[in-house]
């Protein structure tokens, strides 16, 4: 499987000649989703969910089809018959030739007074990319890879180092990391990678690797 790490927490997996695309939102580039076959969205904030952008997708690529949550889908789902999956926590499915199975129920707490909004994790085929969202979800599945979100208002460094513990991957790539300072970068790198029990890497947008 061909990972591409694009900006922020969006990611591209190719696979049999499909691409599947998680989290093509806003602060991602204009053309993170055009060409999948299939997207999944973890939840309806702007820097994963941009509805411009996901119907750009499906109007390129007639036979693409979006799995999300139901916050999500209800925003788009009428103008795309048919082509939008709502799914949630336990479910399993196959999108585009990747096997999926949603993780998580709940956006990490930014503050007490915020409430706190749905969030799904997806799990692609049986353990190879885990990609969490907004959220420090453990799938309780082996994980090869963990898109890892590394900087957002809602997490410090000590909670992600000890959420790597947890997850035990073989690897973590960061994600979640647009807000993150290229003079801060070389600090997370360090700390992640001494404390956090695993392979921890960053790729540039663009970058691809295969996992």
């Amino acid at each position: 499987m061909k990972l591409t790490k694009m900006s922020h927490a969006c990611v591209r997996l190719e696979k049999g000649g499909r691409t599947l695309v998680l989290d093509p939102g806003g602060f991602s580039e204009e053309d993170a989703a055009l060409g999948a076959d299939a997207v999944l969205v973890t939840h309806e904030h702007p820097d994963h969910f941009d509805e411009g952008r996901l119907r750009a997708a499906l109007e390129h690529n007639p036979a693409a089809e979006i799995w999300t949550l139901r916050s999500v889908a209800e925003r788009i789902s009428a103008a795309f018959p048919g082509r939008v999956h709502t799914v949630g926590h336990g479910d399993t499915f196959t999108a585009a030739g990747f096997d999926v199975q949603v993780h998580g129920e709940l956006h990490a707490v930014i503050h007490p007074d915020i409430p706190r909004i749905t969030n799904v994790g997806y799990l692609i085929d049986d353990g190879t990319v885990f990609h969490p969202g907004d959220a420090l979800t453990v799938p309780g599945r082996r994980v090869e890879t963990l898109m890892l979100p590394v900087m957002a208002p809602w997490n410090k460094i000590s909670e992600v180092i000890d959420y790597v513990r947890e997850v035990k991957p073989q690897r973590a790539y960061d994600i979640h990391d647009a807000l993150l300072t290229d003079l801060a970068r070389p600090i997370y790198d360090r700390q992640i990678g001494a404390l956090g029990g695993t392979d921890h890497r960053r790729l540039t947008p663009g970058d691809c690797t295969d996992v």
